[in-house]
C-alpha cells in the first residue's frame, strides 16, 4: 500500500505540516541506537578518570564543563554523530604536547577507551538526563512539609502557588484554551479517549461557569474508561504485560487482574503499594517476584536485586541500577544500600557483589531511610516485607507521596515538577507545589483521582500549552505552562479505532472488564448449586483432607463475544480449562472471577471435542466438616446467543488424583466417575451470593464496549509507536518519532487495515462529502474544518457522493469513494494536531 493515491496539489499543501513533522522527528537520534552503548558503565568511567578533574563538578578549565550533556554540547567540543568534527576526540588523540588532553603530565587515554568515546559520539552522544558530574548541593527532604497557601482563598491551590511564583519572576499567565480544546485535552489525559460529537456539542452549548470542573468530575467518574486508560501507565511503571520474556517458562507472573480491579475501584494508593510490596495473595505478587531470566545472569539481575530496583524506582523515584553494581555515580546510594533492600525480600544468604565479583560481605536486611524505622533481620521474609510496606506508606515518608504526585503532574502537564521522574533527589522547580500536592494526596486518603482532579481543574491546566523553542531542552528549566505531549501508542490506536470501528472483538488481558453497579445485582439470578461427592450423602460431612476431581463440558458453536465464570470451593481448588491451569483459591469466602473469552474453543461441528472444565477441590480442617464447590459461567456469542454452565447434578467427580502433569498444565484424569451430590444453596454459604452475582455482572459490564489498546498484546505498530516491552520499568516514554514509526504509519499493514475498515464504514454512510469531512474532523480534532481544509479535502472525492436518495452507486464509484475516505483518514491521523494532546 502506498498512501495518497491520486491526491491533488492542494492536498499536498494541506499536508505539508504532516510530512515536515514526520521528517523532522524521524531524523532525531532514536532510543534504539542509544542502547548500543552503556553510558553509565562504559563512557562515565573514562570521563571520570581522564576529564572530570579539570572539567567537572566546580571545575571548568578553559570554559569547558562536561557536567551535563547540554553543557558539553554548548562548548562545541563534541558534535553528535560526527567524530571527525569533535574537538575533544582530536585533543585526546593528539601527539602535540601543547594541545593534547589530558596534559602530558597525566596518563593518556588508551586506544580502547578512545574507541569507546568515538563510538559514543558516532551514536549521538546518548546521555541519560539524571546523570551529571555537577556537585548537587540540594538535599531532597524526607519528611512532609506544611505549605501555606498565598491566596486568594477561593482559587484553586495549584493556581495560588503558581501565581505567587510568577509574581516573583515576572512571568505572565497564558490565556485559557477554547472549550473544545479543553474537552479533547481532558478526555485524552484522564480517560485516553476522544470526545464524541454529542459530547462536543453539549459542552459547547453549556453556559455554566463551572462546566470544566463538572467535565473533569464526569471523566474521573467513568471508572471503566479511567481504569483502562491508566492501566497503560501502571503497566509501564510496574513492568506488567500480557506476553513477553519469562511468561512461557513460568519465570514471570502477571498482576493484570489485581491491577485492573485496583484502578476501577480507585484503591487508596497506600493500600495499593502495600499489596504490591507485601502481597496478601498471589494476584499481586508478580511485581516483587520480577523476571526469572533463563540461564546464568549477572549479580545485578537476580530476583532479589530486581526487587530492590523495582521498589525503589516505582515508589520512591530512586534509580538503584548503578548502586546495584557499585556505589552510585549520581546520588548518595551505595552498593550496600541496594543489597540491604534486596535482602528484605531474599529467603537465602545474599552475598554482595561489586561489578559482578563477590566482595566477601553478606547483605543484612534494611531499608533506605532508617530514620523512619528499620527492618528486623531476624524475622522471616514475609514479615520483613510487611514491615517494609508499612515503612514505605508511613505518612512521615514524604518521598513516597511526592514521587507519585510528581508522576501525575507529568502525565497531565507534560513535564515533572522534579525532572527526570526517577531522580527525586533533584531540586524541584517549585517545592511548594510539589509538597502541597503530596499533602493533598495524604489528606484525601491517598486518593489518586483527587490529585488528578486538583490539577485538571486548575487554570494552569486549562491554559494554552507552552510554545517550545529549539533550545527548550537545554539550560535551566523555566516553567512556562503545560507542555503538549504526544499520544501514547495506546491512545493513538484507541483514537484510530474510535474513528474507524476497527477495534478487535477480543482482548488479551486476563481480566473481567467493568465495574458492577450493585444496585442492579437483582437482575442477575444464580443458576448453580453447591455440589460435592457422595461422602456428604445422608447428612454426613466430608472428611478433612478429602480431595475430589470434578469435571464437566461446554460446547461453543460460534465465536465468543464475552464470557466469565465465578467459582469458589470450601476450602481450596485448582481450575483447569482445556488442560490449562487458569485459577486457584484457598479461601472460600473470596470468589474467583475468570474471564473465558480467550480460554474456550469454538466447536464448528460435533466431531470436535467440547471444552473440558476440571476442578480439583480439597476439603481442609481437623475433622469431618461441610465441603462444597460452586461454579457458574455465562457466555455471550457474537450472534447474541447466551450460554450458561453451572454446577449441578450433571457434573461428575472422581476420587482418584490427577497423574503427572507439569507447571500450569493438567496431567491425566481418571475414573471411576460418579454423579455429584448437589445440595442447593445452603445458608452457611449465603454470604458469598452477592460476590458471585457481582462477578457475573462484571462479565456483562464490558459488553458492547470498544476493546481498548491497553488490553491487547503489543503488536508491530504499537511497538513502533513507542510501547515498551516492559522487561524494565518505564516511567516516561520518548517523545521523538522514529524512522521506523514514520514508515509504519505510511505503509504498515496493521494501520492500513484499520484505514480500510474505516473507509468502508464512512463510504457507505448516508452523508454528503461535506458532512463526511465535517464528521471526521470533529471526531478526530474536536473542531470543524476550515474553509480551506474543506475545499482541499473535497478534491479527494473525484467521484459523485453516495447520497441516501440517489440511484444505487456503481461498484467503481463505491471503490473510488472508499479510496478517498481512506486517504482522508490517513491525512487527518498524521496531522500534528491529531497526534499531540495539545
Amino acid at each position: 500500500m502506498l498512501r495518497l493515491r491520486g491526491v491533488g496539489r492542494n492536498f499536498y499543501f494541506l499536508l505539508s505540516g504532516v510530512w515536515f513533522f514526520i521528517a523532522m522527528q524521524a531524523g532525531s537520534a532514536g532510543l534504539a541506537v542509544a542502547q548500543q552503548i552503556d553510558f553509565a558503565h562504559q563512557v562515565i568511567p573514562v570521563l571520570r578518570q581522564h576529564c572530570v578533574k579539570c572539567h567537572g563538578g566546580a571545575e571548568a578549565e578553559g570554559g569547558f564543563s562536561l557536567n551535563t550533556r547540554s553543557l558539553f554540547l554548548e562548548s562545541k567540543a563534541g558534535v553528535p554523530e560526527n567524530p571527525a568534527d569533535s574537538l575533544f576526540l582530536k585533543l585526546i588523540a593528539s601527539d602535540d604536547t601543547d594541545q593534547q588532553m589530558p596534559p602530558e603530565d597525566l596518563p593518556r587515554v588508551s586506544a580502547k577507551d578512545q574507541e569507546i568515546l568515538t563510538r559514543w559520539v558516532r551514536l549521538g552522544m546518548p546521555w541519560p538526563e539524571e546523570l551529571t558530574f555537577s556537585v548537587n548541593s540540594y538535599r531532597a527532604p524526607l519528611l512532609p512539609r506544611v505549605v501555606e497557601l498565598p491566596g486568594p482563598v477561593d482559587a484553586n491551590p495549584v493556581d495560588q502557588i503558581i501565581a505567587h511564583w510568577r509574581s516573583g519572576n515576572g512571568s505572565s499567565r497564558p490565556e485559557s484554551v477554547s472549550d473544545a480544546l479543553f474537552l479533547r485535552r481532558a478526555s485524552l489525559d484522564l480517560t485516553g479517549l476522544l470526545p464524541g460529537e454529542d459530547q462536543l456539542s453539549k459542552f459547547a452549548a453549556d453556559r455554566s461557569p463551572s462546566k470544566r470542573q463538572i467535565l473533569v468530575d464526569s471523566l474521573l467518574a467513568n471508572d471503566m474508561a479511567y481504569a483502562e486508560h491508566w492501566l497503560t501507565f501502571w503497566n509501564d511503571l510496574l513492568r506488567n504485560d500480557y506476553t513477553g520474556t519469562g511468561f512461557i517458562t513460568g519465570g514471570r507472573k502477571q498482576i493484570s487482574d489485581w491491577l485492573y480491579r485496583s484502578l476501577i475501584e480507585n484503591k487508596p494508593y497506600d493500600q495499593f503499594a502495600r499489596e504490591l510490596i507485601a502481597p496478601p495473595g498471589n494476584d499481586s505478587r508478580g511485581f516483587i517476584d520480577g523476571i526469572k531470566w533463563r540461564g546464568t545472569v549477572s549479580a545485578g539481575q537476580t530476583i532479589e536485586i530486581q526487587f530492590a530496583q523495582s521498589v525503589a524506582q516505582s515508589f520512591l523515584g530512586i534509580n538503584l541500577k548503578c548502586a546495584s553494581c557499585h556505589d552510585s555515580f549520581i546520588d548518595q546510594w551505595k552498593l550496600s544500600d541496594a543489597y540491604s533492600l534486596a535482602a528484605v525480600y531474599s529467603n537465602r544468604t545474599l552475598d554482595i557483589h561489586r561489578c559482578d565479583k563477590p566482595t566477601g560481605d553478606v547483605a543484612s536486611p534494611g531499608w533506605l531511610f532508617p530514620e523512619l524505622g528499620q527492618i528486623d533481620p531476624a524475622v522471616p521474609p514475609a514479615e520483613r516485607l510487611k514491615q517494609l510496606a508499612k515503612l514505605m506508606t508511613d505518612d512521615r515518608n514524604g518521598r513516597f507521596a511526592r514521587t507519585i504526585v510528581n508522576r501525575m503532574w507529568a502525565q497531565l502537564m507534560g513535564r515533572g515538577i522534579v525532572h527526570p521522574l526517577d531522580a527525586m533527589h533533584t531540586e524541584p522547580w517549585n517545592e511548594d507545589l510539589l509538597d502541597y500536592l503530596a499533602n493533598h494526596l495524604v489528606e484525601s486518603g491517598y486518593d489518586l483521582k483527587a490529585v488528578l482532579r486538583l490539577i485538571a481543574t486548575s487554570n494552569v491546566y486549562g491554559a494554552r500549552s507552552e510554545v517550545l523553542s529549539e533550545d527548550a531542552t537545554s539550560g535551566e528549566y523555566q516553567f512556562a505552562g503545560r507542555r503538549a505531549h504526544r499520544m501514547t501508542a495506546e491512545q493513538f490506536i484507541d483514537a484510530v479505532w474510535q474513528l474507524t470501528g476497527a477495534s478487535p472483538a477480543k482482548f488479551d488481558a486476563p481480566i473481567v472488564r467493568g465495574k458492577v453497579d450493585r444496585a442492579k445485582l437483582t437482575q442477575v439470578e444464580l443458576q448453580g448449586e453447591w455440589i460435592w461427592g457422595q461422602s456428604q450423602s445422608d447428612g454426613k460431612q466430608a472428611a478433612a483432607g478429602e480431595q475430589l476431581v470434578f469435571r464437566t463440558e461446554l460446547r461453543v458453536p460460534s465465536t465468543i463475544r464475552s464470557g466469565v465464570a465465578v467459582l469458589t470451593v470450601d476450602n481450596s481448588f485448582d481450575l483447569y480449562i482445556n488442560r490449562r491451569k487458569v485459577a486457584s483459591g484457598n479461601e472460600w469466602t473470596k470468589v474467583q472471577i475468570v474471564p473465558l473469552a480467550k480460554l474456550l474453543k469454538v466447536q464448528k461441528d460435533d466431531s470436535e471435542p467440547a471444552n473440558q472444565i476440571v476442578v480439583v477441590a480439597r476439603n481442609a480442617g481437623s475433622g469431618p466438616n461441610l465441603a462444597g464447590l460452586f461454579f457458574e459461567a455465562r457466555v455471550v456469542l457474537d450472534d447474541g446467543t447466551k450460554l450458561t454452565l453451572a454446577s449441578n447434578a450433571d457434573w461428575t467427580y472422581s476420587e482418584e488424583a490427577i497423574r503427572g502433569g507439569r507447571e500450569g498444565r493438567m496431567g491425566q484424569i481418571q475414573g471411576p466417575w460418579q454423579k455429584v451430590l448437589p445440595f442447593g444453596r445452603p445458608k452457611v454459604y449465603a454470604g458469598v451470593d452477592s460476590d458471585l452475582t457481582a462477578g457475573l455482572a462484571r462479565g456483562k459490564a464490558g459488553d458492547g464496549m470498544m476493546v481498548r489498546a491497553g488490553l491487547v498484546k503489543s503488536d508491530f505498530l504499537m511497538r513502533s509507536l513507542g510501547r515498551p516491552n516492559r522487561d524494565q520499568i518505564v516511567s516516561s516514554r520518548p517523545e521523538e518519532l522514529t524512522t521506523l514509526e514514520a514508515i509504519d504509519l505510511s505503509n504498515g499493514e496493521t494501520f492500513a487495515k484499520a484505514l480500510q475498515t474505516g473507509a468502508a464504514r464512512y463510504a457507505k454512510a448516508d452523508l454528503s462529502t461535506e458532512q463526511l469531512v465535517q464528521r471526521i474532523f470533529r471526531l478526530a480534532l474536536s473542531r470543524s474544518p476550515t474553509k480551506e481544509e474543506l475545499a482541499v479535502c473535497g478534491e479527494l472525492f473525484v467521484q459523485p457522493a453516495i447520497e441516501g436518495d440517489a440511484e444505487p452507486a456503481s461498484r467503481e464509484t463505491v471503490a473510488a469513494r472508499e479510496t478517498a475516505v481512506e486517504d482522508l483518514l490517513w491525512a487527518v491521523f498524521m496531522m500534528p494536531e491529531f497526534i499531540m494532546v495539545r
